[in-house]
């Protein structure tokens, strides 16, 4: 009778320490869910830009490539041996200073006995002359003494202009490059001496699309730099293509760039050139970095007070934006936002909608300001 009472004791005891392990672990799980429902997140720091309406420099931007205003490649018109070359690579040379002599010595050989030939002329067409004057000279002696003095100053000139041909001017000053002859090298016309640039002055050539064609006009001021974001050398529109190109749909323009003194711009190199439009006033505008490109379309976070376990906190809000326009690190915003509003500029991979912000603007973002870009501010 006692062990069975014993073996039900058991029996109830072990049924209330399984009822009592059951209701601890749904008590257990009802507790943890109702911690996380209740628990606040730590609020996430972020990058704050305030939205603006700014003055916008709109411009056209297009890539290019410059040339010298003044540049050749040096070479002869006539063939010889080198007997001299007067310079030296990036040499700075004045306008008719010989850079190379060629050997002229059977040419100037050759002048004296035309000269002589030419004093010999002279004479007797004088001497024709004046028995023609008096009537004792026939119009065919005059005409053949005429002729010969003619033929005589023909081939002075020829010689002359050969031995001129002979020595290599610098046809306007500018800096010579690497010399590509030696002395005594044989050249035939046409050889390349060396490269002649005047870095004074540069041509920009570059294209822009047919639809912004309109926009560019004679005398409209132009930036040009080597990188997008230094844009230091300024200059002028000079030339406009009248045709779009009907294979690219580009239409060509040129521009007149000043170089600085220490050649910053060299022939051929590649430009990053920009045409300044008119300002336009109460552009609406935001740091390209506040705007997160989904499917659903563009939006920016914005940073709205509001009310959690009876404090007042700043929270992000999702809102989608339409934007226009896009230069250096601004966009302009066409709908979705109104200037003073706040927007996260940094940060929102760590949000979502509704998340509680801390705002830390130890680091700008907004310097990159496309509204001064423009102007070089």
């Amino acid at each position: 009778m006692k062990r069975r009472i014993v073996v039900f004791v058991v029996f109830i005891l072990a049924i209330g320490l399984c009822a009592g392990l059951v209701w601890f672990n749904f008590f257990k799980e009802k507790m943890i869910k109702d911690f996380f429902a209740n628990m606040q997140q730590p609020p996430q720091v972020v990058s704050s830009a305030k939205v603006e309406a700014k003055t916008w420099n709109p411009g056209v931007s297009a890539i290019g490539t410059a040339r010298a205003a003044n540049g050749v490649e040096l070479s002869f018109e006539t063939p010889g041996i080198v007997k001299q070359i007067n310079f030296k690579a990036n040499q700075e040379v004045r306008k008719g200073e010989v850079l190379v002599q060629l050997d002229d010595t059977v040419e100037r050989a050759d002048l004296q006995d035309v000269q002589a030939a030419v004093k010999v002329g002279e004479s007797n067409f004088e001497r024709a002359k004046t028995l023609s004057s008096r009537g004792y000279g026939t119009e065919v002696n005059f005409d053949q003494a005429s002729a010969v003095l003619a033929a005589a100053r023909s081939r002075l000139a020829r010689l002359e202009a050969t031995i001129e041909q002979k020595a290599l001017k610098a046809p306007f000053s500018g800096v010579i490059g690497i010399p590509r002859i030696d002395i005594g090298q044989y050249l035939q016309p046409g050889t390349v001496i060396a490269s002649f640039q005047d870095l004074s002055s540069m041509k920009v050539d570059f294209t822009v699309p047919e639809q912004d064609a309109s926009k560019i006009k004679l005398g409209q001021e132009v930036r040009v730099g080597v990188t997008g974001s230094d844009l230091r050398f300024t200059g002028h529109v000079t030339g406009k293509d009248p045709r779009v190109d009907p294979k690219t749909r580009l239409v060509s323009v040129q521009a007149a760039v000043e170089n600085n003194k220490d050649g910053a711009i060299l022939p051929g190199q590649f430009l990053n050139v920009e045409a300044i439009l008119p300002p336009e006033p109460n552009v609406v505008t935001i740091p390209q970095t506040s705007v997160i490109t989904s499917l659903y379309g563009d939006y920016v976070y914005t940073i709205e007070p509001a009310e959690k376990a009876g404090k007042t906190v700043d929270v992000a809000k999702q809102v989608f934006v339409k934007t226009g326009r896009r230069r250096g690190g601004t966009v302009e915003v066409l709908s979705g936002v109104e200037p003073g509003q706040q927007v996260v500029a940094s940060g929102q991979n760590k949000l979502q909608a509704g998340s509680t912000v801390k705002i830390n603007n130890t680091i700008d973002l907004t310097k990159a300001d496309a509204t001064k870009f423009a102007t070089g501010q």
